[in-house]
């Protein structure tokens, strides 16, 4: 018998606190920093996103997209035996213990399921996706939690008008079961560190202190020269994995960074904007999160079926880039 991996349940959550372009835009004004709503949607296509409380954590958020995932799987907590949480924002500094060991400790569960932090910053849902589908087709794990959960304000320069507008905290989960039917079809992952320095945080610990940012850097026109390049390359991989045709792909979801990026790899797919689940206008980028929470979104709304084929991709840090490419 051939096992697959297979989607049986979703899940997303996003913090209370809505901010608008309009909110962010007041909030830097008062520090003397110019910027407007048209400014961020012409460049971005975001229009609000959402941060997280002080108190609320990476695993909080993650929490609750693992619930509802669980609930529409049909799942308790300890029918989970890995989880795979992928975040550039853990619980803890120096990101042990795990968060996604927290995540376990908080939904209650007590059968010493593993569980596993994955870092490729915003392919990071792609990362672990691939890796949970290894894991489950090699007959090791059969019900997998697959976590995305970010609280980017956190690490956000709000001096730096280029960055802080873009990004917002979320979190997305789906189970992934072990099955006799396909569902991850393919997936294909990629890394050139010789890109490292152009999306970083850059500070790191020397003698107890914080030497260099602990804010996020990023070279726009470096990432979005890249971005543009890899992701046509990596969907049509995964297709040829799958021995498919982009003209099979029923929704495609790609990282919600910039939708020009997104826009640009839907043309280059030959698929109509028709086909591509659009949620970075409401959510910013939620790097790790933005992928199962457009997934989440889509599922629930009714547009993504049964039987149908999704091509989810994303390029992050690192510099990382991968697809997946599942049949729901």
């Amino acid at each position: 018998m051939t096992l697959y991996s297979k989607i049986i349940g979703t899940g997303s959550y996003l913090p209370e606190k809505r901010v608008t372009n309009q909110d962010l835009a007041d909030q830097l004004a008062a520090k003397g920093i110019e910027t407007s709503d048209e400014w961020i949607v012409t460049r971005s296509g975001i229009s609000a996103r959402h941060f997280a409380e002080p108190e609320q954590k990476s695993s909080d958020l993650a929490v609750n997209a693992a619930k509802k995932a669980l609930e529409m799987a049909g799942l308790q907590p300890n029918d989970i035996d890995l989880i795979v949480l992928a975040s550039s924002t853990p619980d803890f500094f120096g990101s042990f213990p795990s968060t996604a060991c927290i995540v376990q400790k908080k939904l209650g569960m007590t059968n010493n399921s593993a569980a596993v932090d994955v870092q490729a910053v915003c392919s990071g849902f792609v990362y672990a996706v691939s890796t949970a589908d290894a894991f489950i087709r090699a007959g090791v794990h059969k019900n997998v939690l697959v976590i995305g959960a970010e609280v980017f304000s956190r690490i956000l320069n709000f001096d730096d008008r280029t960055t802080c507008v873009l990004f917002g905290d979320g979190a997305g989960a789906i189970v992934l079961s072990a099955s006799e039917e396909p569902g991850i079809l393919a997936t294909k992952l990629h890394a050139d560190g010789r890109h490292s320095d152009i999306l970083s945080v850059p500070g790191s610990v020397d003698g107890g202190a914080v030497a260099g940012s602990a804010f996020l850097y990023m070279d726009g026109p470096a990432v979005f020269k890249l971005a543009v390049s890899v992701l046509e390359k990596v969907a049509h991989e995964a297709l040829d994995k799958a021995g498919m045709t982009s003209d099979q792909i029923d929704w495609l979801i790609p990282h919600q960074a910039n939708i020009r990026i997104m826009n640009s790899t839907a043309k280059k797919l030959g698929l109509p904007v028709e086909k591509m689940v659009v949620t970075v206008d409401q959510h910013g980028n939620t790097s790790a999160a933005s992928i199962p929470l457009a997934l989440d979104v889509a599922v629930r709304d009714g547009r993504i079926k049964k039987g149908q084929n999704i091509m989810m991709e994303g390029v992050g840090g690192g510099f990382t880039w991968g697809a997946v490419l599942a049949r729901f």
